[in-house]
């Protein structure tokens, strides 16, 4: 891709997409700059490809040809004003910003602005993330093969329509948190079955990565797979059974909803 890409932001998500899009050569390295309000060592020390670091957003604004937001929404209307009258005429803007609608961003840069709002997920630090994304305006075939190249270099992606953005975060961009907590909990009843601990992690984290794959991979749905596994009157359907008494599946039907209302609220 011949194109310079520019990040306003260098959070834990910016810098999983800054270093999948050097891991996979999508562009040269001196075609990223990076914005941050303070550059620290931390972010010198991890800076190992040399990309280019400012803190000026105005720069990066009027530079990148793709131009991604990976801001908090509660800066978010502080950067627009900063950098509005700066971005390049026919520069693509991705706003990764949960809850921060299309309308919202299209009110401060103008209708005429091509945007994309996305919610990727932390996991693209190790390739496999994943990303929803809506287009708030419509891009030729070579700016939206662009857009997805961006997206699929640190894992998968899938266009929906901007009302299923909040249930995207809920699922998907949030989601990490509670599958790690699963793996500790998981982890923790190995270890009180007597598995040390660092094994117990190992134990539960490939079982959750290969559980993953097979839904990914296979014309299965979980349900067939789960069934699968649980033999009549065997070890698995106790443990499930355990499960559906205290709740897991509805506790995790419900973090979803509460997810994906905190993420209407932040547009609001």
């Amino acid at each position: 891709m011949d194109k310079i890409i520019g990040f306003v932001g260098y959070g834990n998500m910016g810098y999983a997409m800054v270093n999948s899009i050097i891991r996979e050569k999508l562009v040269p390295i001196e075609n990223i700059i990076v914005s941050k309000e303070t550059i620290t060592e931390k972010d010198m020390l991890r800076n190992k490809d040399n990309i280019k670091l400012t803190t000026d957003n105005i720069e990066v604004a009027k530079n990148a040809d793709i131009l991604v937001l990976a801001i908090k929404p509660n800066v978010f209307g502080t950067v627009l004003k900063q950098i509005k009258n700066s971005i390049k005429k026919d520069a693509i803007v991705i706003s990764i910003a949960a809850g921060i609608n299309l309308s919202y961003i299209k009110g401060n840069f103008g209708e005429s602005i091509k945007i994309v709002r996305a919610m990727p997920n932390t996991p693209a630090l190790v390739g496999q993330g994943m990303t929803g994304y809506a287009l708030g305006s419509k891009l030729t075939v070579e700016e939206l093969n662009n857009v997805e190249q961006i997206f699929n270099s640190f894992g998968r992606s899938q266009l929906v329509d901007e009302n299923l953005l909040d249930g995207v975060t809920g699922i998907a961009g949030s989601s990490p948190a509670y599958v790690y907590m699963m793996i500790e909990a998981l982890a923790d009843g190995g270890v009180r079955e007597g598995i040390p601990r660092s094994q117990a992690y190992t134990f539960a984290a490939q079982a959750v990565l290969g559980s993953a794959k097979m839904v990914l991979e296979t014309s299965c749905n979980p349900a067939e797979l789960k069934d699968n596994v649980c033999s009549p009157g065997g070890t698995t359907i106790e443990a499930v059974a355990s499960l559906e008494k205290n709740g897991f599946r509805s506790a995790l039907i419900e973090a979803v909803k509460v997810c994906a209302e905190k993420s209407r609220e932040l547009g609001k």
